[in-house]
């Protein structure tokens, strides 16, 4: 599929109500299970999912059309959000987010965006120089990765529980 910012948008606003359905209202057991050592709970990708929206998609993005690749995107520290997340409940981190991710959306429409601008050029810290659209894309796909990583933490909690099963179960086989 082509870049397109309509549909980028739809997987966009959708992530904080899908985050909502699939974990608010779930024990400790099941919001703080993670896969093994250095993994993360779905506690944790909520933290990091927050942290994203406060400092690396619009700050970037802002950083593009202000000045191009002359200013280097700051270093994004994928685990910031273990300190910021510390006394906080899911509960909390789900109405962060989705409130955080809905003022990103508004600031994203007001800047009435069109494919001449998916071009344009930014300076990312390891990557060298990225585009516009590449940075809107990831968002996507970070929503949806980390989304993934949540069900497969999830799933795996049952790993021995499901016996034979996991034959037929891919989620587990990884």
């Amino acid at each position: 599929m082509e870049f397109q910012l309509k549909h980028a948008v739809e997987i966009l606003e959708q992530t904080p109500q899908t985050l909502r359905s699939l974990l608010g209202g779930l024990s400790e057991a099941w919001a703080l299970a993670y896969e093994g050592p250095d993994t993360w709970s779905p506690f944790d990708v909520l933290g990091h999912l927050i942290h994203g929206e406060e400092t690396d998609w619009i700050p970037r993005l802002k950083i593009i059309l202000e000045h191009g690749e002359e200013l280097t995107f700051t270093p994004f520290d994928r685990f910031a959000f273990f300190e910021k997340s510390k006394g906080k409940t899911l509960h909390e981190l789900l109405g962060t987010f989705a409130r955080l991710r809905k003022e990103n959306l508004r600031v994203l429409d007001e800047l009435k965006l069109g494919p001449h601008h998916f071009d344009l050029k930014g300076r990312h810290p390891e990557f060298g120089t990225v585009t516009l659209g590449q940075l809107l894309a990831t968002w996507v796909v970070h929503d949806l990765s980390h989304i993934e990583q949540i069900i497969r933490t999830m799933a795996v909690q049952y790993l021995d529980g499901v016996g034979p099963w996991k034959a037929y179960l891919s989620i587990l086989k990884r």
